[in-house]
């Protein structure tokens, strides 16, 4: 009952009309920030953190803007990962695998609506999540450390290149790729210069940005020119704008299971969006059996990962409020605008300040109603995107992208370190290699070297902590068992050619 009335505190707060505008500001700045490619959550919240302080708003009203604001982005990331093939974020790489094919077969208006529910259903899950689960699940993460951070990040490398159907070797070839190119730049401990080649410009690694932007947005220029013509139209969407109740009916487990993980990822500091989409969508591509079409568009495929980033985003509040430990990049941003109003979090603040917390939480609610009425009527304007001609397409994307990528450093290096990656990536795709697989190595890659290294100064260089707890014990069996199914799969399917041929 206490946590019922305090939540009906936190709506008080959540629904007094100066905060119900602040959240429906944030939600739509969100969106659009979602929407354009590179600049992702942390980036969106890190810009209002000094205009909130600036305006004098009070803590909790601060904190509603910034929670509307990374609920926002994660709606947004889908609109260009589905239209154009270009994760508007990190966290929305996993959507473009089966959302581009749908709106490339003329379902653009489908899958935006059935990943606008998703995100909904997502968010709503985790939200109840932290009003039910918080305290025992936070004590629960605390199990967690570097050790088993790391092998859970080795397991999603190999779930992914486990799950890739046909292609396991290429996937993971993609992610090795990856784990290459985040060793590149200073090595944070001894100051060593890593695989830069002498160049000052690789001193400090590739950014995020220019790898994702490199990978698919100038691939997909390449691919665009390539198959097209002056005054050539891209697919346009056709028909229904909504989906239907069978198509919401088809994802509805998928919702629940999917936005399920995502909170549980969401409350391990440092899991983050990008991992508990990736993990949603190869379990449910496990789950679909043979009966799938993950890849070439599979509403499945395209529900699992965006009710996973939604999911994870409000899941990541629980460390945050109970421990003072960032869940995600974006929360660790908004510990700082905490610290702004002189807030300590942890246990206290629940009982200290019970309207700054119940207040956030409540408006998590309220964001995710905005978010999904905001959004489903937009898909009409969305979608007008498909309608452009190539021509006119391509340049808007390579100015958009140039923009994107000089901001970083405002250097002429990044951008041709984009032209080249792009040139690689568009190579890539001409063999079939996954580029969401080097994407997936590159942001676990930088995560697993410090996990490892933490989890190797704990246990003076031994390598035996990597098996010392249950938890990592039972992450390296499901290790194993991803690395037999697709030779077991292929040993089969070699069988049952080979039955096939000599039946003939």
């Amino acid at each position: 009952m206490d946590t019922l009335s305090y939540l009906g505190q936190g709506f008080g707060v959540a629904l007094s009309p100066y905060n119900l505008a602040t959240a429906l500001c944030g939600t739509f700045i969100g969106t659009v920030v979602g929407l354009l490619p590179g600049l992702g959550p942390i980036n969106g919240v890190a810009l209002l953190i000094p205009i909130a302080f600036a305006l004098g708003l009070p803590p909790e009203t601060a904190l509603i803007l910034l929670a509307a604001v990374y609920l926002g982005c994660e709606y947004g990331g889908r609109i260009s990962s589905i239209l154009l093939n270009i994760p508007g974020e990190a966290a929305a790489v996993m959507t473009t695998l089966d959302g581009y094919p749908l709106a490339r077969q003329g379902k653009a208006g489908i899958a935006l609506s059935i990943s606008a529910w998703a995100s909904f259903a997502g968010g709503l899950i985790a939200t109840c999540g932290v009003v039910i689960f918080a305290p025992l699940l936070a004590s629960w993460a605390v199990a967690f450390g570097p050790a088993e951070y790391f092998v859970l990040m080795v397991f999603a490398i190999v779930c992914m290149a486990g799950m890739a159907g046909d292609k396991p070797l290429k996937t993971a070839i993609a992610a090795c790729i990856g784990l290459f190119l985040s060793c590149v730049g200073i090595d944070s401990n001894t100051g060593v210069y890593r695989f830069t080649f002498g160049s000052l410009g690789l001193a400090d690694g590739i950014q995020f940005i220019v790898l994702v932007l490199g990978l698919f947005s100038v691939s997909e220029i390449l691919v665009l020119l390539e198959r097209t013509h002056h005054g050539q139209k891209a697919i346009k969407a056709s028909g229904r704008m909504i989906f239907n109740l069978k198509e919401g009916a088809s994802v509805l487990g998928t919702n629940l299971r999917s936005g399920s993980l995502g909170f549980i990822f969401g409350i391990l500091p440092g899991a983050g969006a990008t991992l508990a989409s990736a993990v949603a969508y190869m379990s449910e591509k496990h789950l679909a059996g043979k009966d799938n079409k993950f890849g070439d568009g599979d509403l499945r495929g395209l529900a699992a990962p965006e009710a996973a980033n939604s999911a994870s985003a409000c899941g990541s509040m629980v460390p945050m409020l109970t421990l003072g430990v960032p869940g995600s990049g974006t929360t660790a941003v908004m510990l700082g605008a905490l610290t702004l109003y002189n807030i300590a979090p942890g246990p206290l603040l629940f009982k200290n300040q019970p309207e700054i917390v119940w207040g956030l939480i409540a408006s998590l609610f309220v964001a995710n109603i905005m978010l999904i009425v905001m959004n489903v009527p937009l898909i009409k304007v969305f979608t007008k995107i498909l309608a452009v001609p190539y021509w006119a397409l391509v340049p808007a994307i390579a100015i958009i992208t140039s923009i994107g990528v000089y901001a970083v450093h405002a250097t002429a290096f990044d951008l041709f370190l984009m032209i080249g990656i792009g040139i690689a990536g568009y190579l890539l795709r001409k063999l079939d290699v996954p580029l969401s697989g080097i994407l997936l190595g590159f942001i676990l890659g930088g995560l697993m070297e410090q996990n490892l290294r933490r989890a190797l100064s704990i246990s003076d260089g031994e390598l035996g902590i990597l098996f010392a707890s249950p938890i990592t014990w039972a992450v390296w069996a499901l290790i194993a068992v991803m690395i037999v199914l697709p030779i077991y799969r292929a040993w089969n399917k070699r069988a049952a050619h080979k039955a096939a041929l000599s039946d003939a």
